[in-house]
């Protein structure tokens, strides 16, 4: 049970819809609500190390952040696209702070990208209610989660289907993350990105073009890559190559 109130940020790129989360919040005697930080006061957090994080528009210190108490971020994203997940990196990157998103759509690749970066609580649009999002800002305060049950369900059949896939890419030699990429398949993937075929990388690395394909076959199961070139934009994104 959190016994201090709880620093909220509010992040939307539609500024109706942010002030519409920050109507629902405001008045909720457990929570401080504090304005988003301009460009340029990023700026300076980033490149002080995040001495800034707890400072709201002002300067000055936040509410709770000199106590101790947990931050939470609320951001708004009808689908996560480039600019979304950038944020979410940008909020969850070297602090503790905790995100809750509110979703429009999210997409199976998406679910586990979001939860992958840390996020800790998620709500679909439709369903934000106050008492929703009240409870989605504490669970996620108290360092909990809280999903939708669609998503649930949704989030338990991906990982089985990536533990599959991590046992079948493992059989083809070396050790498979269950998220993210293994530095072979980094390998693999720059080698295609500079524009060789499957016998030229094969050469390249030592290996056989059927320990290649393997390699890459089991990469596109497990992150849900459609193609090679998928693949290849996929690494080049999340700044693997």
């Amino acid at each position: 049970m959190l016994t201090k109130r709880v620093t909220v940020t509010v992040h939307a790129s539609d500024p109706l819809s942010r002030a519409g989360l920050i109507s629902h919040l405001r008045h909720q005697p457990s929570l401080d609500v504090l304005p988003e930080r301009t460009e340029g006061e990023r700026g300076r957090e980033e490149r002080s190390g995040g001495e800034e994080a707890g400072r709201d528009g002002s300067g000055r210190e936040g509410p709770g952040r000199d106590g101790g108490s947990p931050a939470v971020a609320v951001v708004l994203a009808d689908r996560i696209d480039e600019s979304t997940t950038a944020e979410l990196r940008r909020l969850l990157r070297g602090r503790d702070q905790r995100v809750v998103l509110v979703a429009g759509e999210l997409r199976e690749p998406d679910l586990l990208s979001v939860v992958e970066y840390g996020v800790r609580a998620i709500i679909w649009r439709h369903q934000a209610t106050e008492q929703r999002l009240l409870s989605a800002v504490h669970s996620a305060a108290r360092g909990e989660g809280e999903l939708p049950p669609d998503l649930v369900s949704r989030l338990l059949n991906q990982v089985g289907r990536l533990r599959r896939a991590t046992a079948a890419g493992a059989t083809a030699g070396g050790t498979v993350p269950l998220f993210g990429m293994a530095p072979r398949e980094v390998d693999v993937l720059r080698l295609l990105a500079e524009g060789l075929d499957t016998r030229q990388i094969s050469e390249r690395l030592a290996y056989s073009e059927r320990t290649v394909k393997n390699i890459l076959h089991a990469l596109m199961t497990r992150l849900q890559l459609t193609n090679r070139a998928h693949a290849v934009a996929y690494a080049l994104r999340e700044g693997y190559i």
